[in-house]
């Protein structure tokens, strides 16, 4: 019998587990299902790459989304019509807040609705939060990993490059990092009554080291291909995949 596929994404609609870790990267999709049990590719198409395995017993999906939330929001619409019902983002991010390094863990509390895309599907006034029990689930797991973690509200801007409009509003804010598609899987999450949380790996400091916002996409001022995020994004992995294992038990409960 044919396997039914989504008609964007070209993902399978039905018998993925419902359990999802999602990273932009097709390769770094990969390298997530590397840590798998019985780790096998199910799809592959544009940039939409799809794993499916077992991770300490809890079968789990692994997709990636590509870059920016219009592209990403396709995938995130889909895996919940096929099923996915928990979902947790593995990204990378620039720090925004002073204290927090290079392979550092951002874990989302919120995200700012700056990604391009949700502001034409329901009102700017609706919030993209994070659900309490993955925020939860990310800091437990990231501490008993050891790994360097803070917690705190994202933003998610659809520009990769800076504009002419400052940026400094929202690091007064305390905002702690910057991201591209996090918020657009959040609301997604909460429109379906899903669970979604997001852990974002440091690949630049703006806040610490930067004086010139511009300065970060130089040559010289930002290189996210270095051994320390190399480093934060397998402590990332580990922590989303244990924060599934522990939504999953919660919800046994």
């Amino acid at each position: 019998m044919t396997q039914t596929l989504s008609p964007v994404t070209r993902i399978p609609n039905t018998g993925l587990p419902p359990y999802a870790v999602l990273v932009g990267d097709p390769a770094r999709a990969a390298t997530v299902a590397a840590l798998l049990e019985d780790a096998a590719e199910v799809s592959h198409h544009r940039e939409y790459r799809v794993f499916t395995g077992s991770w300490k017993g809890l079968p789990v999906t692994v997709a990636s989304h590509g870059v920016g939330a219009p592209g990403a929001i396709l995938l995130f619409q889909e895996l919940t019509d096929a099923g996915v019902h928990t979902l947790v983002r593995l990204g990378t991010a620039g720090a925004m807040k002073t204290g927090i390094a290079d392979g550092d863990l951002v874990i989302a509390e919120a995200a700012v609705r700056d990604d391009g895309v949700t502001g034409q599907l329901l009102p700017p006034e609706y919030p993209a939060v994070a659900a309490p029990e993955a925020v939860l689930a990310l800091q437990r797991a990231a501490r008993e990993a050891g790994a360097p973690h803070h917690r705190g509200i994202v933003w998610t801007r659809a520009a990769f490059q800076p504009g002419l409009i400052p940026l400094d509003a929202y690091e007064r804010a305390g905002l702690a990092a910057i991201e591209m598609e996090l918020s657009a899987l959040l609301v997604t999450a909460s429109l379906r009554g899903r669970v979604a949380g997001g852990v974002l790996v440091v690949d630049g400091v703006n806040a610490d080291e930067l004086t010139d916002e511009k300065a970060a996409f130089s040559t010289g001022g930002y290189d996210p291909h270095r051994d320390v995020v190399a480093r934060g994004v397998e402590r990332g992995a580990v922590v989303a995949l244990e924060a599934l294992r522990l939504l999953e038990e919660g919800n046994a409960r």
